[in-house]
This record gives structure tokens, sequence and C-alpha cells, in this order.
């Protein structure tokens, strides 16, 4: 496929249809000031939107930069056949009825793969698309309202739903858009692509991503690439849950792994920080157009009330960021600035006396500045301006402006409530630098996002492998096959009968575990008997466990913690490793963090010390901590396992892995794979 670039940013668009969508497309384009040139396409109409028509593609005087084709499906078709045929820029294909429709209609999915061999080497986008707006150019493949207006610079926005994509051109919070891309059914130009052509423009500072499933996971990896290479970051608002990913519920693994893990697990891994809402998402563009990611999640507060900084302070309790105690320079310069009568603190209450006095407010606001803190908020929040006077409050935008001018460090104005910073404030301080931000908790959510370190995970993917009906491996053969890549295991004797497991006790020492074979969760069914010390326990216990086949395996003393290390695949995003809080407390604590593989040294140490039984790791108390070299190689020995044998495998879970001050070794596995002849 071609580049996109010419399709975004054309100077000639052809419109193909006479409708009242062809009509609007052409219209916005000339009330939104395109200097380029706009061919209306029609078999029969004379003219349109004061426009001469031409009666066809081969009609036109020469291959349009981009194409609107508002036809039906079937039409469609043709129409993109003859513009690739005279080597046109891309189409946008607005008519539906082909792939998404295929449940009602047969016919759909071959008409796209028709539609797919008509284009060509030539872009399109869609179909069931309303296409793109390109507010640097005045270019707008758009059949629809809208609510920008024409730009210098701002963030591009890829969505795959295209009334999401009018609602955010909607938003009165200031935020300059560049681009609006709304991508239908990605038959042949995905998110990922799409994204690549858009950050390659130098006027887009940012690019935000509202997804709703990846597809190709090697398109999103390059994605990435050319982000970082261009230094221009990129944010998502990720929807729906995996339901690939909870195909297996046999292990807790595949509960832990399941909803959208995979999903976070991929953003995190690409540098991509995620969102929740909307109004997050919008707020996040705002601060990465003006300052780029934040240097760290530590900052400041100033407001002229008491509750409004406790509100920050409270807020910001539950997310990563934080506020620091002030340093002494900055005690010294704010006690100078605001003499003996204010409480000095972060987040910090600097009462209203000096409200007015600007260059007063200024040398205040200065005075909390701190090289170490990568963004200073000032909240602030206007009266709303149908029933009252805001111009009391000129004094602060011109103090946020001026502290931002006065220390070069990163500023923001934060409205408590987000209908209470009026967009024409928040466009001013944006075109001076300060960050306007509408509503504290997505303030202090963008910084948190903007601060996400960022990956440390460099090599490919392990893309997921076809999908298999597995088998549970019996539980020796399983721990067999990872004892083979270094896995620890204990000593053990399979035995077909309870006199056999007792023989088998014997040779290999008491105390011994007793487990029931081929049974997924033995401690649900009475299938695993710890401590036995005699002979007789084995063969008593054996008899009256729901298994006719036994594991007899050594007893391991002195666990410090026990850890669950689980690989789920899931088929839309990877090898989902997960570690978690092992044993019993598994689903107790629901206590877990998710990696895709392959998972570099740094990802399993930081996952690690994520989890909340990480103290316990690392010796509570004055108690002994586990040996976390044993621990790391426990977790390298599956990863390496499930990098070499990852066809046909679905499943595999350590749980427990008995952590001990010397030693980790996996007292259960369960493994779901199909083999293969070789």
């Amino acid at each position: 496929m071609k580049s996109l670039n010419r399709l975004f940013r054309p100077k000639t668009i052809a419109v193909v249809g006479g409708g009242a969508w062809c009509r609007l497309v052409i219209e916005q384009c000339q009330k939104m000031g395109f200097d380029g040139v706009i061919w209306p396409v029609h078999p029969k109409a004379e003219e349109l939107a004061g426009l001469p028509v031409y009666r066809d593609i081969a009609s036109l005087p020469g291959a349009p930069d981009a194409t609107f084709v508002g036809v039906n499906r079937f039409a469609t078709i043709e129409v993109v056949r003859d513009l690739a045929a005279r080597e046109a820029g891309g189409a946008v294909c607005f008519a539906s009825g082909f792939l998404e429709a295929q449940a009602e209609d047969a016919e759909g999915a071959e008409l796209q793969v028709q539609l797919l061999e008509a284009a060509g080497e030539m872009p399109i986008l869609g179909p069931n698309c309303y296409g793109f707006i390109n507010y640097l150019d005045g270019a707008l493949l758009w059949p629809d309202q809208h609510g920008g207006k024409r730009v210098e610079t701002g963030v591009a926005l890829i969505t795959q739903s295209s009334n999401i994509a009018i609602n955010l051109t909607m938003q009165t919070r200031g935020l300059p858009i560049a681009y609006v891309v709304a991508a239908g059914n990605q038959a042949q130009s995905g998110i990922a692509e799409i994204g690549e052509a858009l950050l390659e423009d130098d006027r887009v500072t940012a690019l935000g991503l509202h997804i709703e499933g990846f597809g190709d996971l090697r398109a999103f990896e390059a994605l990435a690439a050319k982000a970082r290479a261009l230094g221009k970051p990129i944010i998502a608002l990720k929807v729906g849950k995996s339901a690939e990913a909870q195909a297996a519920t046999v292990s807790h693994t595949a509960s832990l792994a399941g909803g959208d893990a995979g999903a976070s697990a991929l953003l995190a891994r690409l540098g991509i920080p995620r969102l929740e809402d909307l109004p997050a998402f919008l707020e996040t563009l705002k601060l990465l157009h003006v300052t780029g990611p934040l240097a760290s999640n530590r900052l400041g507060s100033i407001s002229c009330s008491g509750g409004e900084a406790s509100l920050a302070a409270d807020t910001a309790h539950a997310l990563p960021v934080v506020f620091p105690p002030l340093n002494d320079s900055q005690s010294t310069n704010l006690r100078a600035a605001l003499g003996p009568m204010v409480a000095l603190a972060n987040p910090l209450d600097y009462h209203t006396y000096i409200w007015r006095d600007t260059e007063a407010m200024i040398r205040a606001f200065s005075a909390m500045m701190d090289p170490s803190l990568a963004m200073t908020l000032l909240v602030v929040d206007f009266p709303r301006g149908d029933r009252c006077s805001a111009s009391d409050w000129d004094c602060a935008i011109d103090a946020a402006i001026g502290t931002h001018q006065a220390t070069g460090g990163n500023v923001a104005m934060v409205a408590t409530l987000p209908e209470l910073l009026p967009e024409a404030v928040a466009e001013k301080l944006m075109a001076a630098g300060v960050v306007p931000f509408c509503g504290l908790r997505e303030a202090l959510t963008a910084c948190a996002a903007a601060s996400q370190p960022l990956p440390n995970d460099a090599a490919p993917l392990l893309l997921p492998t076809p999908t298999v009906e597995p088998s549970l491996i019996p539980e020796a053969e399983a721990k067999l096959r990872l004892s083979d890549y270094g896995l620890r295991v204990p000593q053990s004797i399979q035995a077909k009968s309870p006199g056999a497991a007792r023989a088998a006790a014997a040779d290999i020492g008491f105390p011994v575990v007793l487990k029931g074979e081929g049974i997924a969760h033995k401690s649900e069914v009475g299938a695993v008997v710890l401590g036995l010390t005699t002979g007789s326990d084995v063969s008593t216990a054996a008899s009256q466990m729901p298994a006719q086949h036994f594991l007899v395996e050594e007893m391991v003393p002195g666990a410090v913690a026990e850890l669950l290390i689980g690989v789920v695949k899931d088929p839309a995003h990877g090898f989902v490793l997960t570690l978690a809080a092992g044993g019993t407390l598994t689903e107790i604590l629901q206590d877990s963090a998710s990696l895709l593989l392959p998972a570099s040294e740094a990802s399993i140490e930081a996952a690690l010390e994520g989890l909340k039984i990480a103290p316990i790791l690392a010796g509570f108390r004055g108690r002994p901590g586990a040996n976390r070299a044993a621990i790391l190689a426990a977790i390298k020995a599956v990863q390496a396992y499930v990098l070499a044998e990852a066809e046909g495998l679905e499943e595999i879970e350590i749980n427990p892995l008995l952590c001990t001050p010397d030693d980790a070794v996996a007292a259960d596995a369960l493994m779901r794979r199909k083999d293969f002849m070789r």
C-alpha cells in the first residue's frame, strides 16, 4: 500500500455522488477555507454546491489526491477501481454493507474482498467510514457536522467510531485539533498505519487513539517506534473487554489475565498511556500538546482556599502522582513572598490577600516552582459567564502566564469543576504555554499519564499462534518439560495405586506431598494432601482421593511466600505472563501484574515490586526474604519454554511457586497444549 500522506494532505479533492452527504463535504471544505481544487463527480448533475460536475473519474482533469466516495456499496467498488487505475492518492469509502454486515448479509464479506482487490495499492479508509478532517489545511472529507476550526498546530485523533469522532470535535476545552480520522472497517488502512501517517506531519504534536481492537500487532509496534523516533507521544482510550483472553478458564491464570489485561500490557509495553474516559483523554492530550511528556510525577499545587488544597491532596491520593514536601528553597522564597501569616505546605493555600496584585501573585507562584517539580498547578475556578462577571479573574490569568514566563517551568491552571474554565480563557492560556485543565481529577490523571515511564521491553512481541484444541498435560510431564528449561521442581515419583504411592513415599523420604493426577483444581476436590509422614498416611490418603493415578513429591520446607507464574495465549494481544500472589491467596488478594512475552528482566522486576506481597518477598519485619534470583530464574524458565514451544501452547500455570530464602520451587504445574508430530 502506498503512503497515506497524499490522502490526508490533499491539494485536489474529488467528491463522488450527488446526495446531501456529498454536498455537505464540498460546502464544509469551502467554509473552512480549503485552498485546493474540488471536483464533484456525478453522471447526471450539472452543478453541485456551485461547482461544475464531471461525469465520471475518467473525465477529471487529473488524478485526485483524496476522494470522498458517497455512493452505494456496489458503485463504490467500481469508483475505487477507476480511482486506482488513475493512480489517485486515496479514497474515503462512506458506504456500509460490507464485512460489518456479514451477520445480516452474506454478500457483505465478499463485497469487501472485491473492494480491496479494486483498490490494489491505492489507500482507502473504511468502508463504513465518515472519513477525516484536516483542520490544518481545511480539507474535510466529512459528511456531517463538526465543531472544530482551523489551527496551525494541534493533536491528531483516530477512532473506530464516527459518532465519537464527532463528539470529540465538539469539545470546548481549548484543545487544538489538527486531524480527526474515523477508521471505519479498517479493511485496508488500520489505526496504526493511519497514526504513522499523521505523526509524520510536523504540525502534529501528539496522537490520541480510541481503540476497540488492535488487529495487526506488528503495525502497532511500528507506530510506537515511529512515535519514539519523532519524539511525539501517543495515548489511548481502549474500550471493550477481551473475550478471547477468557476462552480458557481452567486455571487462576486465565481468570487473572482475562478481561483486558492483555490490552493493558500491550499498551504499557508500547509506551502508550491508557486513559479510562474521554475527559481525561482530552485533558492528557492538552497537556502533551503544551509540554510533551513530564519528567516525573512530582507536582506542586497552589490555591487560595484550604478546601481546594485539601481536595487536591485527597484527589491525588489514589493516583500515581505525589505532592512532595516543600524544600528549604521553596519555603524561604514563599515566606518572603507571602509573609508570616500563611502556613506553608504543598498543596499550598496562599490565602486571598494578594488577589488582584498580579506581581505579588507571580512572586508567590514562582516561589513554589522548583526544578524537582514536573508541573505546578494553579487551582482557579471562574464564575459562570451568563450570570456573573469574570473580570476580577484577569489577574489570575496574567499571573499564570507571568509565572511561566518568569520561571520557564511547566504551569497549569486547573478548574476543579470542568465547566468553570471558559473556552476563551483556555485558548489564551494555551497560546501562552500554560496548560488549561478542565477538572481536578482529570488534571491529576493527565499528569500521571504524561509521566508514565518508557517501556523496558524493546524485543518484538511473541505473536499469538493459531488456536488449538489443547489437552491437559499430566502434572509430572508438565514439570519435566519445564525443568528442561531450568525450572526447579521437587523430586517426584508417579504411582498407579495407593500401595505404589506408599512405596514411592518411602523412596523419596518423609514428609511428602500426595496428589491425584489428571485434576486441574486439586485442592478444591481433596486431590492434594501435604505433610504426610508415614506410609499408612500415604496409602489412606490415596484411597480417599477422586483419582486412579498419583504423584508423590518431596515437601519443600521454609517457604517465605507463594507466587503464581502463569502464561495464557490471548489471541488478540499475544502471550500474557501473569505474576501474582499464589497458593490460597490467589483468589483472595487478586494481587497480580501482567506482561507480554518476551519480557525483559527489568520489566519482570518492576512487576514483582508492584505486587502487594512484595514486602513479604523482600523480608517483612525482620523475617527472612525470598531468594529474588531464584524467583527470576523460575520466571525466565517458564518464559524460555513458551518462546521455544509456543506452537500448540494455550496455557501454563505454576501455582504455587514456593519461595524460600534459598530457592524457588514449582510445587504444582498445569499445562494445556496440543503436541504436533515433528
